[in-house]
């Protein structure tokens, strides 16, 4: 009964060090060049670029299956840093995929509102809070401004609110400079 016992366990510590090794040795990581474009991307999950996230919008563009301008929320911003990024030339915003705005959050009349989970139910985030037939709200620090949440409405009751610029959200917009005028300008 012991020899039993203890071949069981030279056994499992036998394959758990070879799993082990195996599993450090032949470590496959991830592309990096998909986490570098979706640290890029605004992480809103909308949709919009007709890929269900920024991950796999990211993987697409990595793959070249989908092309960096299709993301409204990130801007000609996005579409500049993801340009440089592959090394590829800039292209204004495709204005099939919607148009670019200021950043937004949602606001649900809490009045109107009659709890019927379906914005809750559409938000990408986790962002609304509430149960059946009481009412919900945003949590505000989570709310991307995807505006997935108006469509399902029955009540119209969720309106998108600009996010007016402070401090704490302000960010510093870097000077762009067009190289290739540069690089003619030394020349003559």
């Amino acid at each position: 009964m012991l020899t039993s016992v203890l071949v069981v366990l030279f056994l499992a510590l036998l394959i758990g060090s070879i799993l082990g090794f195996s599993s450090i040795k032949f470590k496959v990581d991830g592309d990096p060049i998909i986490d570098k474009i979706d640290s890029i991307l605004p992480q809103t999950q909308c949709g919009q670029c007709s890929y269900p996230g920024c991950k796999p919008y990211a993987t697409a563009i990595a793959k070249g299956e989908a092309d960096i301008n299709q993301c409204p929320p990130g801007g000609e911003d996005g579409v500049r840093k993801l340009a440089e990024l592959m090394g590829v030339e800039y292209k204004p915003l495709n204005e099939e995929h919607g148009a670019i705005k200021p950043k937004s959050i949602a606001i649900i009349d809490e009045d109107t509102c009659i709890g019927c989970t379906l914005c809750i139910q559409a938000c990408p985030v986790d962002a609304i809070l509430g149960s059946a037939k009481h009412m919900h709200t945003i949590i505000e620090k989570e709310c991307t401004g995807c505006e997935l949440c108006l469509p399902p409405c029955p009540v119209d009751c969720i309106d998108m609110i600009a996010i007016q610029e402070n401090t704490e959200n302000w960010k510093w917009k870097y000077p762009v400079f067009n190289i290739k005028n540069q690089k003619q300008r030394v020349s003559h």
